[in-house]
């Protein structure tokens, strides 16, 4: 049986960890965020702070591959750093977050609900 997008979220979500927007908006002391949404959909607003990697190119960033011209994102230079990952609801941060996981990050968390979830908890968005 194929599986379907939803199929793969609801997959990733049972394996990370997520974590409420307030809960992160309290206490994100030495985290990386990451916004895995596109440059335009950043560009809109994003969450103070985040640093824009989009979901397309986030494991090619990891290991400076080709792909992205052999650089490799600083943000991503340490696996045992916290990283928390966010997009619009939840689903792509939660596909990005399983496979950083996968490839040997040991604090991977994805924002509960996305950028949608942080906005009806009435946290602040910036788009500098």
């Amino acid at each position: 049986m194929a599986l379907t997008a939803t199929d793969l979220v609801i997959e990733a979500r049972s394996r990370i960890r997520e974590i409420a927007p307030a809960a992160f908006a309290a206490d994100h002391e030495g985290a990386v965020l990451i916004d895995v949404r596109e440059p335009a959909e950043y560009e809109t607003g994003h969450i103070p702070g985040a640093i824009n990697i989009p979901r397309g190119v986030l494991e090619f960033q990891v290991d400076a591959h080709p792909a992205v011209a052999g650089v490799s994102d600083p943000a991503l230079s340490h696996k045992a750093r916290p990283i928390v990952l966010y997009c619009r609801t939840g689903g792509r941060a939660a596909l990005a977050a399983l496979n950083l996981q996968r490839m040997g990050f040991t604090d991977v968390r994805s924002i509960e609900g996305g950028i949608v979830g942080w906005e009806a908890a009435g946290l602040p968005l910036t788009q500098r």
